[in-house]
């Protein structure tokens, strides 16, 4: 099985995303996207919101913040 995670990221597609890992296991990438869909259905209902949630593979280097 391959290994997928959920990430909290920028909805703006900004250089420095600040992104997050979700606290599930990995899992398979069909039950990663339900989770993923299921957060957006309930926190991105409009294009307004500044967060997102997406499916990556497990070992996905997180994008940080901005560090000058």
């Amino acid at each position: 099985m391959n290994k997928y995670v959920v990430v909290e990221t920028d909805n703006f597609g900004r250089d420095y995303a600040d992104e997050k890992f979700v606290n599930v296991p990995f899992t398979s990438k069909e039950k990663a996207q339900a989770i993923a869909d299921a957060i957006n259905a309930a926190f991105c209902a409009d294009s307004y919101a500044s967060r997102y949630w997406k499916v990556v593979p497990y070992g996905y280097e997180l994008d940080g913040p901005f560090e000058p």
